[in-house]
């Protein structure tokens, strides 16, 4: 589910969390709980981490990535087209602002991710090029291009669990 949930009594005044994290403050490791699934993310050992997960920034490619091999397959399936496999290779850094010619900032540093799509299959050029553009408007492509939101509240600790 990509938007927030509500409340499981039916009262829909309670939103539900969709991605628990938590973890330890003497350590960077942290268990996520994502609905039925439970995934580790820590750091790498230069910062303080113990490198026992993948970094945030690892976990943000791979749903840029997955989220731009699926659209990619999806709309392949759709539209009949013969594609047979689909890989995404991404790279996160840092650059100067004024080495981008077609961003808006123009100081200062800014992130870059570089997607790299390897479509294979017997695909025509139209249909290569199609299924890039398709690519490129996926879901998650979309919301890190978007303007976000991010609200940070606190939030009261539960007794019951506090100490888990």
């Amino acid at each position: 589910m990509s938007t927030s949930a509500t409340d499981p009594t039916g009262s829909g005044n309670t939103p539900v969390a969709n991605v628990v994290v938590r973890g330890n403050a003497n350590a960077f490791l942290q268990e996520v709980t994502a609905g039925r699934y439970t995934l580790r993310v820590d750091e790498p050992t230069n910062i303080g981490g113990t490198e026992a997960a993948p970094d945030p920034y690892d976990y943000l490619l791979a749903a840029l990535g997955a989220c731009t091999s699926m659209t990619a397959g999806w709309y392949a399936r759709r539209n009949k087209i013969p594609l047979e496999n689909i890989t995404v290779s991404l790279r996160h850094s840092r650059i100067h602002a004024e080495d981008c010619v077609e961003c808006e900032t123009k100081s200062g540093m800014l992130d870059r991710i570089d997607l790299d799509v390897q479509l294979t299959g017997p695909i025509t050029s139209e249909q290569h090029a199609r299924l890039m553009e398709v690519a490129a408007k996926c879901p998650v492509h979309r919301t890190l291009k978007s303007e976000i939101d991010i609200r940070l509240r606190a939030a009261m600790a539960n007794p019951e669990t506090e100490h888990q």
